[in-house]
């Protein structure tokens, strides 16, 4: 289940993101790209807490971990989650 995220810990780094500006990609495509490595990120973050490859993820364990973390999330405060939303 979800740990609380590390103080700093982001998704996309500053220079990630940077990167993806600098990218010759239309808007909706820099979206997309910036949303594709956040989503690896998690992903990766997913797998490390049900300790299985990330190729090994079902959609109901990635479901039951955004339930979990938004729970976290009521019941402890944003702080204690790992999503910042």
């Amino acid at each position: 289940m979800p740990s609380p995220q590390q103080p700093g810990t982001q998704f996309l780094s500053p220079d990630e993101s940077a990167a993806v500006d600098a990218a010759l990609l239309s808007t909706p495509e820099k979206f997309l790209t910036r949303l594709t490595i956040s989503s690896l990120r998690l992903l990766v973050k997913i797998a490390a807490d049900y300790e299985v490859a990330i190729a090994d993820l079902t959609p109901a364990q990635i479901i039951t971990w955004f339930e979990a973390d938004s729970k976290i999330r009521r019941e402890e405060g944003i702080d204690a989650a790992v999503l910042k939303w």
